[in-house]
């Protein structure tokens, strides 16, 4: 039984988390409930930092919150002294009402609209990650009418695509993400920044999948854009002041994961940096890189309370939670794989095989296929692992089931961070038949 954090078995033989039994944090907030280790996510966090601080390399370390964005979380990120990446107009939202400091928010997404560029021109934020031609002209055009000039970077498809541990260097062109580095597109673009007078170009971005365990990925793709980075230094005298490799850093969910440790990445990617930057003659450039899921996803743990059993004779056995993929469509959506116990037995003898079934109206809605558990019974507590990211982050109300509410745990004290929804507020934006509109 691996257990990530604080989390462990108590006294009581009851799970764990942050100092707190995860029995009374059920009968006290209900199910199903996200509880969040705080003292994980602070060590994940300076994980990362430490290495760039330790080795005097500047650095920024922006948390994507696109893995799991609160107002608590965004305040959590500034406490750990991290930057912060959004991808739309909510989460610029969110840190702006975290009162997270602008300058360190870097504005990512491959549509932003008009309105989403005016908010972050105007909010004066640290940066935006250009994705296109389209928002190129857009952005410059909105800069012009404000008479502001912003900083941006260029996201680049390096043509390396790391999925697990399969690398392909010749792929990724066909993507809905950034300027194609091969065929002249990215290029063509950092002429047009550099033409115009509204713009600060930093640099470059890139990114190039999840859950990565190695980084192999990271060093091809450093070394891909040192090589256009050196053509344009000597053939535009651009040098790039900032290199975003982005995220995509593995974490454990189950037996068959097996990520580095943040110091692992950074160190590998510092090295790699150095050497580039001193083989083609150019300054070194600031390193930023955004973690998202790697600070979040192990410190996560799902609550549920056990529901109803079928039994299919020489078939399956399936257990159904209170909970399901309206609290985590990533088993649906990606056949993402999880481990759990029996929060209130997690010490009891493995007695059968089971298959997590959601309650939603969904054939779908399974949450583990094949986990061993104790025999469980209603009122049972099962707590599911590593759910910190992109649980809540795409949580929905499909079946009109109301969302679970935040829990963060820490030094024995839980802090409710996001409300549960009830009701009345999945009726609350509905408007009756007869509220007609004229046009």
């Amino acid at each position: 039984m691996y257990f990530h954090g604080t989390t462990k078995i108590n006294n009581r033989g009851h799970l764990e988390i942050g100092g707190l039994d995860t029995v009374d944090l059920a009968e006290h907030f209900g199910t199903p409930l996200y509880v969040y280790d705080v003292a994980l996510i602070r060590e994940r966090a300076r994980g990362f930092k430490k290495t760039f601080d330790l080795l005097n390399v500047p650095a920024q370390v922006a948390y994507a919150s696109k893995a799991f964005s609160t107002v608590a979380m965004v305040q959590l990120a500034n406490e750990e002294g991290l930057s912060l990446d959004v991808v739309s107009g909510g989460e610029l939202y969110t840190a702006l009402q975290a009162e997270f400091p602008a300058e360190k928010i870097h504005f990512h997404g491959n549509n932003k609209s008009v309105e989403e560029l005016a908010m972050a021109i105007d909010a004066q934020i640290g940066c935006i990650v250009v994705d296109n031609f389209y928002e190129l002209e857009l952005l410059a055009q909105i800069c012009e009418s404000k008479k502001v000039k912003t900083s941006i970077l260029l996201r680049v498809t390096p043509g390396i695509e790391a999925h697990t541990h399969d690398y392909i260097l010749t792929g990724q062109e066909d993507s809905k993400f950034g300027f194609d580095l091969q065929n002249g597109q990215a290029e063509k673009a950092l002429l047009e920044a550099l033409k115009s007078e509204w713009f600060d170009v930093l640099g470059v971005h890139c990114h190039i999948g999840s859950q990565i365990f190695e980084t192999t990925g990271f060093i091809l793709a450093a070394q891909k854009l040192f090589e256009k980075l050196s053509q344009w230094q000597n053939s535009h005298q651009f040098h790039s002041k900032v290199l975003n490799l982005g995220g995509g850093f593995g974490i454990r969910y189950t037996d068959e994961d097996e990520p580095l440790q943040a110091h692992q990445y950074v160190e590998e990617i510092i090295s790699e940096v150095k050497k580039l930057a001193q083989q083609n003659n150019m300054q070194m450039p600031e390193i930023w890189i955004e973690p998202g899921r790697s600070l979040v996803g192990d410190a996560g743990t799902t609550l549920y309370k056990v529901g109803s059993r079928k039994e299919v004779p020489n078939v399956r056995n399936y257990l159904a939670v209170d909970g399901g993929m309206t609290d985590n469509i990533r088993p649906a959506l990606y056949q993402a794989k999880y481990e759990a116990v029996l929060a209130n037995r997690p010490l009891a003898a493995i007695e059968e095989t089971v298959s997590i079934a959601g309650k939603c109206c969904e054939s779908g809605d399974m949450l583990i296929w094949d986990l061993p558990l104790p025999k469980a019974c209603d009122n049972d507590l099962l707590a599911v692992f590593c759910t910190g990211a992109y649980g809540y982050s795409m949580s929905n109300n499909y079946n009109r089931i109301p969302r679970p509410p935040v829990v963060f745990v820490e030094n024995g004290e839980a802090t409710l961070v996001v409300k549960r929804e009830s009701y009345q507020d999945l009726v609350r934006l509905d408007l009756p038949l007869n509220s007609k509109v004229k046009i």
